[in-house]
């Protein structure tokens, strides 16, 4: 059973293999952390502690580490409701202050921002574009061989994409193939968008010079658009964590990392343990792999996640509240939901 002895010791194990990466021992535990009991009485309830599945022994000491059942016990009753540091606290709210950003490029930067802090991959997992309808697109001629769209949808959602073309595209091209798309697919799902511009070709072959090279940029961009709206950064942080020296480890992960059809169903993944924290973040654990995920609201209806990837062994605290900070500045920088000062 869980004695509140035996809780301290898993507790300072947790902690102390968090910084270090190495198996933790007896000795350790009674120098560093200044445990008032026997070498003796320590080893004995990190048997008990392994036999309950909280602990696991490495085959190259003595020590003992924490098991994924064990993460799962930490996170859910020995966190900290400790603040971000201030350090970082500063950094996240001036990337958003300094830059006039629109969401998509305001959760990129936080992913940027929150991946050189943890030294881990981030990534983010925007609003399910299966529930959502055209609502207008608004395109803008940089020249003539570059535009911006700016797809907007039923819920208030926006997208922008930037389009580079190949040959000179007439400013007339442009505004008459956006009329053409604006009257004809508005309320068409996002996900059909790109069989809907198929039908809608000879109708821009017959008025558009440069058809060809705005149906290619527009089918290309409602693709996307439709595609898993998943975005990472820092993925190389991966090859300087310990747990991912096994070559075969990593190339396992670096295929999750570049297929996002995944990762809205992590939870789904074999042998994956899930927990979601007094605080409200979602944690899952599989094959060695820690994701650490915050909700941010884009609207009444629809949101988006941050989340952190990296071992098992993280700083659970910083990282859960740094993220939660980070969409919390989301949300408050756009008003979501209009619920926010």
């Amino acid at each position: 059973m869980l004695t509140p002895r035996r809780v301290e010791i898993f507790k300072a194990i947790v902690d102390e293999f968090i910084k270090t990466a190495e198996p933790v021992g007896s000795k350790t535990l009674q120098k560093k952390y200044h445990l008032p009991y026997s070498s003796a009485t320590i080893r004995n309830d990190m048997q008990v502690l392994e036999e309950m599945g909280y602990l696991e022994k490495t085959h190259t000491s003595s020590g003992r580490i924490p098991s994924t059942l064990g993460y799962k016990f930490y996170c859910e009753n020995m966190l900290a409701d400790s603040n971000v540091d201030e350090k970082m606290e500063v950094a996240i709210r001036h990337a958003f202050e300094a830059q006039n950003m629109n969401m998509e490029e305001a959760v990129q930067a936080s992913c940027r921002i929150l991946s050189e802090m943890t030294n881990m991959t981030t990534g983010a997992i925007g609003p399910d574009s299966s529930r959502q309808r055209l609502e207008h697109i608004k395109l803008f001629p940089i020249d003539e061989r570059n535009a911006v769209c700016v797809f907007i949808t039923n819920t208030g959602h926006t997208e922008t994409k930037t389009f580079h073309f190949d040959a000179d595209v007439p400013f007339t091209d442009i505004e008459t193939c956006t009329d053409i798309l604006n009257s004809r697919l508005k309320g068409t799902p996002i996900t059909e968008l790109a069989d809907r511009m198929r039908d809608l070709k000879p109708d821009l072959t017959a008025v558009v010079k440069q058809h060809e090279l705005l149906f290619t940029a527009f089918v290309k961009a409602f693709v996307r658009f439709a595609s898993e709206n998943v975005y990472f950064s820092g993925k190389d942080k991966m090859l300087y964590q310990p747990e991912f020296e096994d070559i075969t480890k990593l190339k396992k992960l670096m295929t999750m990392l570049n297929d996002t059809s995944d990762w809205r169903r992590i939870g789904d993944q074999e042998n994956a343990v899930a927990v979601t924290t007094k605080r409200g973040a979602e944690l899952t654990w599989f094959n060695d792999v820690a994701v650490v995920r915050s909700t941010f609201k884009v609207n009444d209806d629809e949101q988006g996640q941050l989340m952190v990837v990296g071992p098992s062994r993280m700083d659970y605290d910083q990282i859960i509240s740094m993220l939660q900070y980070a969409a919390r500045m989301i949300e408050k920088m756009y008003n979501a939901g209009g619920k926010n000062e």
